[in-house]
């Protein structure tokens, strides 16, 4: 018999957890996202460059939407000079993708392709996710990654990072006002170690800190070393990386005409220690 607490809502917010290799040392995360197939700005040179990455036996990525044009008729964007169907940009990307499947950890929905969900209840997304056998959650996913070994000294306890990544929304003209739509997710996920966003089509990196109580606690003793009767334990930092990622779309178009800046071209790639203290660095 299925407890109610054992079910759980579609909508509801979960955690998808991967335990990795005991023997990695510093674990590779790449965002991919902002694709934008079909579009014919669209650098699936630089795309395939990217996800070449992800043979290297310690680096994995996940999927954070906009990887198709996906334009139909009375949506945004130029149907007469998309390249194939929604569909067929679909097929491709996961043709792409396949031979790598097996080191992407999850895919949200974009706003491109909420376009067709919107005015068919088609999920592209969904199918691609299916296809690729990849978790799916299209608002966002919490990623729990676990590798590694020797945490704390510990040599049998793993180092665990948790990452949130969804694809981001509205429109901004400069990168601080990009940047704080990263900073307004890890508020409401303080204790997340990453929070990566997409969408803007600009990377930017930064570290941002919150307080929280450490629960280990002691006795508390005062100048001469005479216990008060007070129970006591530390406030620590918590640190975390906030990452907007890039696009593989070609400046130019709608673009250029509505004063956007070019893209980098280039995915940021967050680093996690496995070695000495939990850390996260970002290449960006």
């Amino acid at each position: 018999m299925v407890m109610e607490e054992d079910i759980i809502i579609e909508g509801e917010p979960i955690y998808y957890a991967h335990t990795l290799s005991t023997k990695f040392k510093e674990l590779r995360f790449i965002p991919l996202s902002d694709l934008h197939d079909g579009n014919p700005l669209s650098s699936m040179r630089h795309f395939t460059r990217t996800i070449s990455e992800l043979s290297k036996p310690n680096t994995y990525g996940a999927l954070n939407g906009d990887m198709l044009e996906a334009v139909i008729k009375g949506s945004k964007g130029d149907i007469f000079k998309q390249q194939k169907t929604p569909q067929e940009q679909a097929e491709r990307v996961v043709k792409k993708l396949t031979p790598y499947k097996k080191k992407l950890l999850g895919m949200t929905m974009g706003n491109h392709e909420s376009r067709i969900y919107r005015e068919t209840g088609i999920d592209l997304c969904r199918w691609m996710a299916r296809e690729l056998g990849i978790p799916y959650r299209p608002e966002g996913i919490i990623l729990k990654i676990s590798f590694g070994s020797g945490n704390e000294s510990h040599q049998d306890r793993p180092y665990t990072y948790w990452i949130y990544m969804t694809h981001g929304y509205g429109g901004a003209r400069t990168k601080p006002a990009k940047a704080v739509k990263a900073e307004r997710a890890g508020a409401w996920l303080p204790t997340m170690d990453v929070i990566i966003m997409s969408h803007d089509h600009v990377v930017n990196v930064a570290p941002d800190v919150c307080l929280e109580p450490d629960p280990r606690t002691r006795t508390e003793k005062d100048e001469d070393g005479n216990e008060t009767g007070f129970i006591v334990g530390r406030v620590k930092a918590h640190r975390k990386m906030l990452v907007k990622s890039s696009a593989f779309l070609k400046w130019g178009g709608y673009s250029e005409m509505l004063g956007f800046p070019p893209s980098d071209l280039e995915a940021p790639i967050i680093l996690l220690s496995g070695t000495g203290k939990p850390h996260v660095n970002v290449l960006s």
